[in-house]
C-alpha cells in the first residue's frame, strides 16, 4: 500500500487545492492561536467547502476545549481530530470521529505513555522546547522505529522535507508521513513545487 501523505498547516483555499493537486491524502487545519499558521473555524469551514471529496480533513488542536473541538468537528465536516497538546487519554477517546495523538519525541524516555492511548494513530514530532509542531525540527528515526513495534499505526512528522523524506519513509516505513515548515516558502504558505517533489519522493517508495 502507497504511503498516505499529509499536508498540515494549510491556510488558503488556493494551498488546500494546489496539495491535493499533488496528491495529497489528507490535510491539516490548525487550530491554535500562537501558530502562525492558526485559523478560524469560519476560515477553515470556507476553506474546506472548496475541497474536492475523498480528502481527508483533519483538525489539529492544543489543549483546546472540548466545545471548541465539537464546534470544529461539526462545522468543518472534520474526518479526523490530531491532539498536540496534554491531552489526556480518556479526552482523545470521547470524539465521535478518527483520533490522532501527536508526541514529541527527545528520546526513548517520549515513548513511555504512548500505550496509554488506544487512538487511531500516533503521530512522532520532533521536541522543541515551547513549540507544539512544525519546527523543521528533525528526531532520531530509530525511536520512532521503537514506537513502530507497539502496534498502533505511526504518522512520521518533524523535519521531513523532499530530500529526506525517502529516506525517512525506508528507514521507518510508517502509516503516513506528514509535513508543514517543509513544503513552505514562509510560515502558513506552501509551497507547490516543494509539495509536489515532497509527496512524489514519499509516494516513490511504495
Amino acid at each position: 500500500m502507497s504511503i498516505k501523505v499529509k499536508i498540515c498547516g494549510i491556510t488558503s483555499a488556493q494551498d488546500a487545492n494546489a496539495a491535493i493537486e499533488a496528491g495529497a491524502d489528507a490535510l491539516g487545519f490548525m487550530f491554535y492561536e500562537p501558530s502562525p499558521r492558526n485559523l478560524t473555524i469560519k476560515a477553515a469551514r470556507e476553506i474546506i467547502r472548496s475541497l474536492p471529496p475523498f480528502i481527508t480533513k483533519v483538525g489539529v488542536f492544543v489543549d483546546a476545549a472540548e466545545s471548541t473541538i465539537r464546534e470544529a468537528i461539526s462545522e468543518c465536516a472534520l474526518d479526523a481530530v490530531q491532539f498536540h497538546g496534554n491531552e489526556a487519554p480518556d479526552v482523545c477517546r470521547r470524539f465521535p470521529i478518527k483520533v490522532i495523538k501527536a508526541f514529541r519525541i527527545l528520546d526513548t524516555g517520549s515513548l513511555a505513555g504512548l500505550s496509554l492511548y488506544q487512538t487511531n494513530a500516533w503521530l512522532l514530532d520532533s521536541f522543541v522546547s515551547g513549540k507544539h509542531g512544525g519546527t523543521g525540527a528533525v528526531f532520531n528515526w530509530d525511536i520512532a522505529l521503537q514506537a513502530k513495534r507497539l502496534g498502533t499505526p505511526i504518522i512520521l512528522a518533524g523535519g521531513l522535507t523532499p530530500e529526506n523524506v525517502v529516506d525517512a519513509v525506508r528507514k521507518v516505513q510508517p502509516y503516513a508521513v506528514d509535513v508543514s515548515s517543509g513544503v513552505e516558502s514562509a510560515p502558513g504558505r506552501k509551497d507547490r513545487d516543494k509539495m509536489k517533489s515532497f509527496i512524489t519522493a514519499a509516494k516513490s517508495t511504495g
